[in-house]
């Protein structure tokens, strides 16, 4: 897509106000020399008064324009200003020209809730902030509910943060078969499988380091969340070694929440449920995505329905009590009779936690590969999926606590968590919405230490450590105790240690 900006513009929001309604857009030199992209031109104009925004969209031949006036007011900055004045614009133009009204409106970040979250914090009613998402924002009025609901259940799980409060990420980058739409950092190949047990044994010294330097700082562990990849593709034996070296280390009956991320049913047994639950694993993830065998085929998942049927009642049999399951919207021939059909169904089985995914295409993904028409503005069925699993949740007695949103989603929705009241999964708040530290090890993992204090004016600050993203860098990898004194001199510096 041709990108023609005039002014002090932030090129970067543009662009994914673009991909709202241009999804799979590209902002390549290629393109800017592509006579038949879609052409947008923005001009911004600053004044002592206010912002206005000028836009023309040009679309096969066809031509749209709107212009947007947004005056300085003491409730945001100059640059909050120029950017609603820039959305307003877009989504105008755009808008008119597509005939589409994106349902987010131009909110385009990864936390749609954060601007609800932020007007609660500042003393606005619910019901009023509502009425800013959809006239300000342009988000819809059932977004903008859903917003709000998710940012008070947030707040609730969050309560008064400590800057002492950490959370420890877990990575086992190993999968049995890689999913068509997977772009994780995950591997299948039998010679890299064959480094599980080096793996395993790498990964068990860095945690004694790691959880050495957590509690000398006196730094409390709020969860654990072993993740991947499929991290039960390790055997029970594997994964006895692994969840005891936990044990050994740390508290387990202390944590919030200890997750195994169970994933792929092809994985669960009996066996490995019942060394979980030993070991104090208080929450796993058995994830269908579907149950629909034509779709799970077409997505590359080596299961069937009946096999995540026999792998969630083997996880409930264990004892362990809060299971989440894994549903994605809008994959390829998912239709709404046939979701509507899975989500029936896993709501039978009263799950404490449903995760409602919207399919999202990266751009490393297997799928893209196979065929074009992948990409989708209105995204189909999608929208009635979403409103249908959010419908009858609500009337199942589940609460939305923490949602998310990707570029390139089918019809740029969202993704959310439900949960039973009292089952939420606190690691997914902790992690998105940047309250503590999150230390992970392993391959591809990312640690982000936080101070999350009211001095900060409400915005953490966040420094991120990386470990190397493959298994076999990783296993030549000696960094961690530069990592470790580099947690050390962030908690000294941001003054995180004092009483």
């Amino acid at each position: 897509m041709k990108l023609i900006l005039d002014g002090n513009i932030n090129a970067y929001y543009i662009q994914t106000l673009c991909m709202i309604f241009f999804p799979g857009a590209k902002f390549g030199a290629a393109e800017q020399e592509n006579p038949n992209a879609p052409e947008l031109y923005l001009r911004l104009s600053e004044s002592i008064d206010g912002v206005d925004v000028y836009v023309r969209v040009c679309v096969d031949g066809k031509v749209a324009t709107a212009e947007k006036f947004y005056a300085y007011t003491t409730e945001f900055d100059a640059a909050k200003t120029a950017k609603m004045a820039c959305g307003a614009a877009v989504i105008a133009a755009c808008g008119e020209i597509l005939g589409y009204r994106p349902s987010w409106g131009m909110l385009t970040g990864v936390r749609p809730s954060k601007v609800a979250t932020e007007l609660l914090q500042s003393g606005i009613s619910k019901t009023r902030v509502k009425r800013i998402l959809a006239s300000e924002y342009f988000v819809i009025p059932k977004k903008a509910a859903l917003a709000t609901d998710v940012a008070l259940n947030e707040q609730k799980l969050i309560g008064d943060p400590s800057p002492k409060d950490c959370s420890v990420y877990i990575s086992i980058p190993f999968c049995p078969s890689r999913c068509s739409y997977c772009s994780f950092v995950s591997y299948t190949s039998p010679k890299l499988l064959n480094l599980i047990p080096e793996y395993l044994e790498h990964l068990a010294k860095d945690l004694e380091q790691t959880i050495a330097k957590i509690k000398e700082l006196g730094l409390r562990i709020c969860t654990v969340y072993i993740g991947g990849g499929t991290p039960t593709i390790l055997s029970a034996d594997q994964l006895r070694f692994l969840l005891s070296k936990i044990s050994e280390l740390i508290d387990v009956s202390q944590l919030e929440e200890y997750t195994l991320e169970s994933g792929r049913p092809d994985t669960i047994t009996a066996e490995k449920m019942s060394v979980a639950k030993e070991y104090g694993v208080t929450r796993v993830c058995v994830n269908p995505q579907s149950l629909c065998e034509a779709v799970l085929q077409s997505i590359g998942r080596c299961h069937t329905a009946d096999d995540f049927m026999r792998a969630y009642e083997v996880a409930r049999a264990s004892g362990i009590p809060n299971i989440n399951t894994d549903l994605i919207v809008g994959l390829p021939g998912d239709t709404f009779k046939t979701f509507s059909a899975t989500f029936d169904c896993i709501l039978s089985l009263h799950p404490e936690n449903i995760t409602v995914h919207t399919f999202c295409i990266k751009k490393a993904a297997e799928i893209l590969r196979q065929g074009n028409g992948i990409y989708s503005l209105r995204g189909g069925d999608a929208g009635k999926c979403v409103d249908y699993s959010q419908l009858k949740t609500q009337q199942e007695g589940y609460l939305p606590y923490y949602m998310y949103r990707q570029k390139n989603t089918v019809g740029n929705f969202e993704n959310v968590g439900f949960s039973v009241e009292g089952a939420e999964g606190r690691y997914n708040v902790y992690m998105m919405e940047e309250v503590h530290s999150i230390f992970a090890l392993g391959a591809g993992a990312v640690s982000k230490m936080v101070d999350y204090r009211p001095k900060n004016g409400g915005k953490p600050v966040i420094e991120r450590l990386f470990y190397p993203k493959y298994p076999y860098e990783y296993l030549r990898d000696e960094s961690t105790p530069e990592k470790i004194a580099a947690m050390e001199n962030f908690y000294l510096k941001h003054g995180l240690l004092e009483k």
